[in-house]
């Protein structure tokens, strides 16, 4: 068995995984929970196995390299880091309910994200050789934090959705809404995401930057991706700010945290559409 069928199979757990957290939300049920994190581990072993794998066959067809240079791969290391960080929220707030709702929103993510990897007729999961402008140490360090920040951009995105939601229904009468962390829980958290992804962005901004250099001789040249990614970077300043210095909280700044990641999709899925020298995104 190779890589792409274990991640095709993959792909089923995640779904399997955020049905039975869809369940447990629904019905308040213990049972659906711990059935749900079992199966979103296995499916986290699984990827992680994926990736592994993927990266030990470019080698053995002699066109080594880390797997993560093109559409398929991406997707496959998006949902990754989105799991990886929705296991260390869980641990670190320890929060059953906080738990749960982060699963309604973690796993269906991942499981859309390999969906669309394994089952879209327009990305392949073929190993392919690197074109000479991949071919650089900086490749890891560039994607690996990118990733990590589109991550964390994705878990605030839908936590500022459940806190939004509950602003519906302050009083908490709406039996899907009633168990909803604290207001306080979820717009701290939001706050430490975006921290968290825009940190990272940061560091794939300097990293994509001074790779453009070795690899185009110039550290910037206002590439679709370049400009989008720019962009996003802006949004998310601008969040940051209004947070701290502000003092913004609440919907402002969950409609932010929203804003920001529509524009964290532009960049990964829209510019890619265009032509420029990242479109071997595609």
């Amino acid at each position: 068995m190779n890589s792409s069928k274990i991640l095709s199979v993959v792909t089923f757990v995640y779904c399997l995984a955020a049905f039975l957290y869809l369940s447990a939300w629904i019905f308040k049920k213990t049972l659906p929970g711990k059935l749900a994190t079992g199966a979103a581990i296995i499916a986290f072993l699984g990827n992680t196995a994926g990736i592994l794998m993927r990266w030990a066959e470019s080698y053995q067809m002699g066109i080594g390299h880390a797997p993560l240079s093109n559409m398929y791969e991406s997707l496959v290391f998006f949902a990754w880091t989105l799991i990886l960080i929705y296991f260390f929220i869980a641990y670190r707030y320890k929060n059953r309910n906080l738990d749960i709702f982060g699963g309604v929103c973690a796993t269906p993510a991942a499981f859309l994200a390999m969906a669309y990897a394994s089952l879209s007729p327009n990305v392949s999961d073929r190993i392919q050789p690197l074109i000479p402008a991949l071919k650089s140490n900086w490749l890891i360090a560039h994607v690996v934090t990118c990733f990590f920040g589109y991550a964390g951009f994705a878990v605030a995105c839908g936590i500022s959705i459940m806190y939004l939601f509950k602003q519906r229904d302050p009083e908490g009468k709406h039996h899907l809404l009633s168990h909803l962390p604290e207001d306080d829980i979820l717009d701290e958290l939001t706050h430490q995401m975006i921290m968290f992804g825009f940190l990272f962005l940061s560091v794939g901004i300097i990293t994509g930057a001074v790779w453009a250099n070795s690899a185009w001789g110039t550290y910037w040249s206002w590439d679709p991706k370049e400009t989008w990614s720019l962009i996003t970077w802006f949004i998310y300043a601008t969040f940051l700010h209004a947070r701290l210095m502000r003092g913004w909280h609440g919907r402002r700044i969950a409609y932010l945290s929203v804003i920001g990641f529509m524009a964290v999709l532009f960049t990964y899925f829209g510019v890619n559409l265009l032509p420029g020298l990242h479109s071997y995104g595609q």
